[in-house]
């Protein structure tokens, strides 16, 4: 029974106290998590649409050329820059069950402008720079979707609960992307050319109408947060303990209300938005083997592949970053400490390894295979590196909110040109350029990522000096006013002895 319980403590986390702490929290668990997952799966799986249409018949159609692909993704992320933080501090003014779905309802419709509307029209899309449009107007909506979730994870979990759950979202994107590749690759054998449609419109097809219910669900279904939620399965009492679980955390700000200027202050005055910002700035970019789809750019380029191998084999990677990215994430937080920060060594690391093995281009193409394979580990960063921000910024819900948004603008920010400068389709299959880069970013990881570790600990210790010095303070007058009573008692006394006298 020990042995079971403590599995179970490692892969689910701490066992609540009661038995109404753990039907809240298995209730939070179902109605949060299948959402953001539902909501994220659909995000990544239009993102990752684009990529496999591109190699499944798109670039041939529209007639795309150079680094045409390249400029779709970055219009794209210039769309997520500009939605990222207002899309977040938007959780503040309005309900997540109303903000979220509204947002996915809003790319969901433009997924469905890349096709004809009828057999009998031409395509909605007919060229690359209305793909452009689309795409900026998609990356305002969608990104709503990733740091939103973050914030709202961080708002009802304990620190040990964090990790695992962050890694779960985290991995439903990952499924959507491996979901992607199957699913073009079946699009591609069966739906090529029905009712007059390619192939790869018929995926933007499917992919609206996969989201499109998933929104409905949210609106109906979706708590909200801890203060503010009117969730019908959820009791009374059960709303009054979504909160006081999380106050019996110590610096856990739960408060979710209106904004001010004095946010502005606090996050400029504090080290949190600089560091953490940086940290996934550089660290996200070691996920470019697999935003990038260079595993599928090089399979295309060197021949002798069909269509749904070139969709399939790919899917490797991801299937070996959803894996890494669950057993870092449990890992993390089956630790005393929670520390976050081995997780980016392991995920620099195997991006070194990965591209080493790449640019030596002599080597055996299974090698090659084994490398595109490794590089899924440099997803196992993600969930861990904002579960670690929620934790460091875990006393000021609003900072948090801003600070999250920050981290995933700024990575969008340098994943704008960074593909175009060091990953564009024309270097394919060697990418000797981005190898030489991914390992320039992977070393610059280890060292952002000691700077947060150093700034974190530094914190923790000046807090705990400074809790000290005032406890040290308030015992230090509470014995001056004891003396100062025994002064005052023994004035009476001796008062009243000399009248007496």
């Amino acid at each position: 029974m020990a042995i079971i319980r403590s599995i179970r403590h490692f892969v689910w986390g701490e066992v609540p106290a009661t038995k109404t702490e753990r039907r809240l929290l298995l209730k939070i668990d179902w109605f949060i998590l299948s959402y953001c997952c539902l909501m994220y799966f659909s995000n990544y799986l239009d993102r990752s649409n684009v990529s496999n249409a591109y190699v499944s018949g798109m670039r041939e159609e529209l007639h795309m050329y150079g680094t045409q692909f390249n400029q779709i993704n970055t219009i794209f992320t210039c769309g997520y820059i500009v939605g990222m933080i207002p899309n977040n501090l938007m959780l503040q003014v309005v309900p997540p069950r109303i903000w979220f779905p509204s947002m996915q309802i809003v790319w969901g419709v433009l997924t469905f402008w890349q096709v004809p509307f009828t057999c009998h029209t031409t395509s909605a899309v007919t060229n690359v720079q209305q793909i452009y449009a689309i795409r900026f107007f998609q990356g305002i909506a969608e990104s709503s979707t990733f740091v939103g979730t973050h914030y709202i994870l961080g708002s009802w979990y304990k620190p040990g609960e964090l990790g695992k759950r962050s890694g779960i979202f985290t991995s439903s994107g990952l499924i959507g992307t491996l979901f992607s590749g199957v699913l073009q690759a079946a699009v591609y054998t069966h739906l090529n050319g029905v009712a007059g449609r390619s192939g790869w419109r018929w995926l933007f097809i499917i992919d609206g109408i996969i989201t499109m219910p998933i929104a409905l669900y949210g609106f109906l279904m979706f708590p909200d947060v801890p203060t503010t939620t009117k969730a019908f399965y959820l009791s009374e009492e059960e709303r009054l303990l979504s909160c006081e679980r999380l106050e019996s955390e110590k610096d856990k700000d739960i408060n979710h209300g209106h904004l001010s200027w004095g946010l502005v202050r606090r996050i400029l005055g504090r080290w949190r938005w600089y560091a953490c910002s940086l940290l996934f700035a550089v660290s996200g970019e070691t996920e470019s083997f697999g935003s990038n789809n260079l595993m599928g750019q090089w399979l295309k380029a060197i021949g002798g592949f069909t269509v749904p191998q070139i969709d399939y084999y790919p899917s490797g990677m991801t299937a070996f970053a959803i894996v890494s990215t669950l057993v870092c994430a449990t890992w993390t937080d089956a630790t005393k400490s929670r520390a976050r920060w081995p997780v980016l060594v392991y995920m620099a690391i195997s991006g070194i390894v990965a591209s080493i093995c790449i640019l030596v281009w002599s080597s055996p193409i299974g090698l090659k295979f084994f490398a595109y394979y490794l590089a899924g580990a440099t997803y196992a960063g993600q969930a861990t590196t904002f579960a670690w921000a929620n934790q460091i910024c875990a006393d000021d819900h609003q900072e948090r909110a801003v600070v999250l948004a920050s981290m995933n603008m700024w990575n969008n920010v340098v994943n704008a040109w960074w593909p175009l400068v060091f990953y564009p389709a024309t270097d394919a299959p060697r990418f000797t350029k981005g190898m030489w880069a991914m390992i320039g970013t992977c070393i610059a990881t280890l060292l952002v990522t000691w700077l947060v570790w150093y700034l974190e600990r530094r914190e923790k210790r000046d807090k705990a000096r400074h809790e000290r010095e005032e406890a040290e303070e308030k015992g230090s007058r509470k014995s001056r006013d004891v003396d100062e009573k025994s002064v005052k008692s023994q004035a009476v006394s001796s008062r009243r002895s000399h009248e007496s006298a």
